[in-house]
């Protein structure tokens, strides 16, 4: 018997973890008759091969490396016996065993085009059956195309990778190994040697689960909750062509896991946020990233494992189990998602195998200036699958049914943030970045192709065009963009005192002019409570009644404006300090009767709204104004009316709303509106109603139009108007003059 001969130099880089491809070395190897088993088993006093036909013993051969040949062309399996010191250790070989990967994943990643990259790159559960019994293991798979060497470290080998190289998998820049024996809850890294010669270790990007920051390895795991959603997802994909979600209600309440109550995890959630926006009538619960971050005052908006939810709240099963909950309770999920930019911490993305790999090389696209983090390489094909992937990732793994896309704007200008010759324009000249809009619409495209019914939300705060418009159509494709225009000048708007808002009017009509430009989102989000901006409620001028009935005018108005409505906890029970991610909301607003006021009146206009569609199913053709001028009196006044082909006049059914806000500090009474026909209008909410802490001015319930012209309509009625209030009438159901 003669072993297969192997250079004394190859030897060396095997047995330190040096080279590409240690299983052309380690591992069986035949020569037609006999086979010859390498190992690397450093401080190993002797070393024995278990087969099936016998045991045969090893020679230290060079620095740590066995061999032995065994008499047989071929050998099925075996195992390792190692004696160290006096201690006898069985295990299974992690060379002996395939590629975990095949010929079409490796295409599929070098081309960019691996839709479930998650299923082949990562940490995976595996298990073999064999002449000598089953092996479990965990199959380890990581992108680096510039490595020289890649080992596996972690607790399972005391973090010493010199007996787990990882073999190159040719062009593809992955590397892979089965490691026998690991478990799921092992905590490990890559440890890459790059080609300036340095090793760094680093945590796997595509880890479906990781340590409780701030440490940072990433962690084996894998997925045992039972779905019980079958009604929520089947409805979802089946409506996307009957009831597309556009013309559908969608009432938001963005949280932030980690301060909605403090100490809170994801199966604390489900118990007791669900029923709380249940109660209230949300339809969707949007998230601030859950994707792990190792900086928890950056909210989330720093990712440094995107295929991995946060630690900090429980493992990626329960923040499943968060999300059966919701959609068991007919809750949908919205997550934020951010492929705009990623932090530099050195254990992460950042020079991930020595070189610049997941950012942009060039130095004037790859750093972004306003927050000290790095932009992806978007014209990359590796780079564009890991971030197309990861958004089918949430919704194919976690039943997300929509990303809320942040910082668009930063990726779709290549000046964002940047002074002249601080950044150079595109092949055209321009200062679009062709890039990030290409990755935008394959992303937007994917998603909607792969799992209908979902949506994608894009956080887009300048004029681009087309934001949801139809890739197929030059647009970027998303279904929703927060209108960023309509908060800033309806807030700004607010912030004057009431006397002087005559001259800023058109601040408040102004969104009206290009509502319609785009499906819209109005967002009172986080950015809105925090670096010193006050709460939603210390933003509104005046006395502490003023600001309470300014914040009830506020909601009112953005139930009713055309668009989707967002709020951030806290704003819907009217929190009066700066929301302070470190700490609870302050639920003790509650026990004080006018902000359960408040909390009421969200309520109330939640179920408002979801049971007339006059109000969310056609905002393009649903919006008349009766008055939009009348700047005197800080008042506005408009009709929402659902349109169908079936009722083109918007007001079979009850589905018809007059809606009248009064921005003044003033009540007007008597004051009269027009109104498109005569007869009864119950007056259906008033925010200034005793029950929401208001003064109680209003119309005792119900009013009759009469047939006096006014605001150029036949027929018109006398309202008592609230200060700082809204009212909003809906024709009676005994009303003579409504057309049936």
């Amino acid at each position: 018997m003669a072993k297969i001969t192997v250079s004394p130099e190859l030897l060396n880089q095997v047995a330190y973890a040096n080279y590409y491809s240690p299983h052309s070395v380690l591992g069986p190897h035949s020569d037609g008759e006999d086979v010859t088993i390498r190992t690397v088993r450093h401080m190993a006093q002797s070393v024995t091969i278990v087969t099936e036909h016998g045991d045969f013993p090893a020679e230290h051969e060079q620095d740590g490396v066995w061999v032995a040949v065994i008499p047989h062309a071929e050998v099925e399996d075996y195992r390792v016996k190692v004696t160290y010191g006096d201690q006898e250790v069985l295990g299974d070989d992690p060379y002996r065993f395939l590629p975990t990967l095949g010929e079409m994943d490796t295409y599929l990643i070098s081309e960019g085009r691996h839709e479930r990259l998650w299923d082949v790159l990562g940490a995976h559960l595996k298990e073999y059956q064999g002449p000598l019994g089953v092996v479990k293991g965990v199959a380890f798979a990581v992108w680096a195309p510039n490595a020289q060497a890649v080992k596996v470290v972690g607790d399972f080998n005391f973090w010493d990778g010199s007996g787990c190289a990882m073999r190159s998998l040719g062009a593809s820049g992955v590397w892979e190994l089965f490691i026998p024996g690991v478990e799921i809850g092992a905590r490990y890294k890559y440890d890459i040697k790059g080609p300036d010669g340095n090793w760094r270790q680093k945590a796997d990007p595509m880890a479906r689960a990781t340590e409780i920051p701030p440490a940072t390895a990433s962690v084996v795991t894998d997925q045992f909750h039972t779905w019980n959603d079958a009604e929520w997802m089947e409805q979802r994909a089946t409506n996307v062509d009957t009831h597309p979600i556009h013309t559908q209600p969608m009432s938001i309440y963005e949280c932030h896991i980690g301060s909605w109550r403090e100490g809170y995890g994801y199966r604390d959630l489900a118990e007791h946020l669900v029923p709380y926006v249940k109660e209230m009538g949300f339809t969707h619960v949007e998230f601030m990233p859950v994707a792990e971050h190792p900086y928890g005052p950056s909210w989330g908006y720093q990712c440094t494992s995107y295929y991995a939810p946060t630690a900090r709240f429980g493992t990626p099963d329960d923040f499943r189990y968060l999300v059966d909950a919701l959609h068991q309770n007919g809750i949908g999920v919205i997550l934020d998602w951010v492929p705009a930019h990623f932090p530099k911490d050195d254990w992460a993305l950042a020079g991930f195998d020595g070189t610049a790999l997941y950012e942009d090389p060039d130095p004037q696209r790859g750093q972004h200036p306003d927050w000290g983090t790095l932009v992806f390489n978007y014209g990359r094909r590796e780079v564009k699958n890991f971030l197309v992937a990861n958004a089918l990732y949430w919704m194919e793994e976690f039943h997300i049914d929509g990303l809320r896309v942040d910082a668009v704007a930063s990726m779709l200008y290549l000046d964002y943030s940047r002074k002249e010759g601080q950044w150079h324009p595109n092949q055209y000249g321009g200062r679009e970045n062709l890039e990030a809009i290409a990755l935008l619409q394959e992303v937007t495209a994917t998603c909607y192709r792969v799992c209908p019914g979902t949506v994608m939300i894009a956080e887009e705060s300048t004029a681009w065009p087309g934001v949801t418009q139809p890739t197929s159509e030059g647009g970027l494709g998303f279904g929703f963009k927060w209108n960023m225009g309509w908060m800033n000048d309806t807030l700004r708007y607010l912030a004057e005192d009431p006397v002087n808002r005559k001259w800023h009017h058109n601040e408040l009509t102004f969104s009206l002019v290009y509502a319609f430009s785009e499906n819209f989102v109005l967002p009172l989000s986080h950015d809105e409570v925090v670096h010193g901006k006050g709460s939603l409620l210390s933003k509104m001028p005046g006395d502490y009644w003023r600001q309470l009935a300014g914040l009830r005018l506020l909601f009112a108005y953005q139930w009713t404006h055309p668009g989707k409505q967002l709020i951030f906890m806290g704003s819907e029970f009217g929190q009066g300090a700066e929301w302070n991610s470190g700490a609870s909301l302050d639920w003790w607003h509650l026990d004080i009767p006018e902000h359960q006021g408040i909390r009421q009146l969200v309520t109330d206009l939640n179920h408002l709204y979801a049971s007339n569609p006059a109000l969310w199913c056609d905002d393009y053709r649903g919006f008349e104004w009766i008055e939009p001028s009348d700047a005197d009196h800080n008042l506005i006044t408009y009709l929402r009316r659902s349109v169908a082909e079936s009722d083109p006049s918007g007001i079979e059914s009850g589905h018809l709303l007059a809606v009248v806000a009064n921005f003044s500090g003033n009540p007007h009474d008597p004051f009269r509106v027009g109104l498109p026909f005569a007869g009864q209008w119950d007056e259906v909410l008033n925010t200034d109603a005793e029950v929401y802490g208001g003064s109680g001015v209003g119309n005792l319930g119900q009013v009759t139009a009469e047939e006096i012209p006014w605001n150029n309509r036949p027929c018109s009625v006398s309202l008592r108007i609230p200060p700082l209030g809204v009212v909003i009438l809906r024709p009676a159901e005994d009303n003579p003059y409504r057309p049936r």
